[in-house]
């Protein structure tokens, strides 16, 4: 397969989404939007723009199954299944701020083999393929050098739904705010990712996503030289909703910080 030819397919289908996005931002009507929790919304352009998304994706490769935030196709692919994203920060989009993203992954059986992700407010489109680099806007990217917690900035998300983990996650919070420049919290996961992969963030961590929110991103990180893991350095990260993401000098630091705190927390609440 020409993955390379799939992917401008792919960036194009990406563009299209944001387009019809920002277009619609202009005059949004926050009375329609859907509450799944009290911090998990979806609007009719989320679900739009899914359709729009599977629609194009279905003629590019036909065979391929889907996983879907907002589940237009339940389709299972025996190869290939895409994993889309139509609008990452949803709250964002409501409130009409500018920061979400359009996330699209191809998954060939087991492994992550084309991630796009378009960055609808700045216009950056991230994306890789094969066995290749990553690229923003068709210049290649890579993950930062600096291996010094003191000299790096970090992302990461607030827990929106599952809160049983909060003790370990301010506890986390706190530590690595006062080693680093400072924590930002940007409200969508696979803008995080391809920050990361660009040197815009020194490195990212949260839990609570789901595959859609992470599955380009992360490849794209890969791609650029950086580390991907779950929270005990395993590569669960995928669909065991928690994923580190960083540069490789910086990332045994910041994975002790993440892995101490999330591993006592975790043991106190057994013994509890």
């Amino acid at each position: 397969m020409d993955y390379n030819k799939l992917c401008d397919k792919v960036i194009e289908i990406a563009k299209e989404a944001g387009a019809f996005m920002r277009e619609e931002q202009k005059s949004f009507n926050e009375a329609k939007v859907e509450e799944k929790s009290i911090n998990s919304l979806v609007s009719y352009v989320d679900k739009k723009a899914e359709k729009m998304i599977v629609e194009y994706l279905s003629k590019l490769l036909p065979e391929a199954g889907y996983i879907a935030e907002e589940g237009t196709s339940t389709k299972v692919g025996e190869v290939f299944n895409w994993i889309i994203d139509p609008l990452d920060g949803t709250t964002n989009y409501i409130h009409g701020l500018p920061t979400y993203a359009v996330s699209i992954a191809l998954k060939k059986e087991d492994k992550i083999v084309l991630g796009v992700v378009y960055e609808v407010g700045m216009d950056d489109c991230f994306y890789a393929y094969g066995e290749g680099k990553s690229y923003l806007n068709g210049k290649e990217i890579s993950v930062k050098k600096n291996s010094l917690l003191k000299d790096s900035l970090i992302a990461t998300g607030f827990p929106y739904y599952d809160f049983s983990r909060n003790t370990a996650f301010y506890n986390t919070l706190m530590t690595i705010t006062q080693k680093t420049r400072g924590m930002r919290r940007l409200g969508t996961a696979a803008t995080d990712l391809v920050y990361v992969a660009c040197g815009r963030f020194d490195a990212f961590y949260e839990y609570g996503l789901s595959p859609w929110d992470v599955a380009a991103g992360a490849y794209i990180v890969e791609q650029a030289g950086g580390v991907i893991s779950d929270y005990s350095g395993k590569d669960n990260w995928l669909f065991g909703k928690e994923i580190i993401a960083s540069s490789n000098k910086l990332y045994d630091d910041l994975f002790k910080i993440i892995y101490d705190e999330f591993s006592v927390s975790e043991n106190e609440d057994i013994m509890l």
